[in-house]
């Protein structure tokens, strides 16, 4: 049985764990991204993004935030933006406890309905939200190719 990670709020000292992350799953840093993404997240939003830490080292991270202003939706809208575990430490139900962790902590600010943007092709994640209680909802992602 694997011990159980403490989820706690980010800090910035946590910014080159989760940067190493990040490049552990893409393979490609981008250090200067998370620092401009951190520092919205913490302006935008009441909602704190989230670590899980073992042993005192971070292994894995979620952001979300509530919001109202963007797409004509009420304030009691949550978004799950990212989602990131150490590849070291997938497959053992951390990204479950950040995930589950985050929807409670919207509960208490006053979310209501959560959405999310994954790749319709990643099944994996697509099992992953299912399993966390995600269904399709009612507004569709366009694009165009320019």
């Amino acid at each position: 049985m694997i011990k159980k990670p403490l989820i706690r709020t980010m800090a910035t000292k946590d910014l080159d764990r989760i940067a190493e992350i990040d490049t552990n799953i893409l393979g490609q840093p981008r250090r200067e991204f998370w620092e401009m993404k951190l520092d919205l997240a913490k302006k935008r939003s009441p909602i704190s993004p989230m670590v899980a830490e073992m042993d005192g080292e971070v292994v894995g991270f979620i952001i979300g935030e509530a919001s109202g202003w963007e797409y004509a939706l009420p304030t009691h809208v949550g978004w799950i933006d990212t989602v990131g575990v150490d590849p070291a430490f997938q497959r053992k139900g951390i990204a479950r406890m950040l995930m589950t962790e985050m929807i409670n902590y919207m509960k208490k600010v006053g979310v209501d309905t959560i959405y999310t943007f994954i790749n319709w092709r990643d099944w994996s994640l697509l099992q992953f939200c299912d399993a966390m209680g995600f269904k399709r909802g009612d507004m569709i992602n366009l694009e165009l190719k320019v």
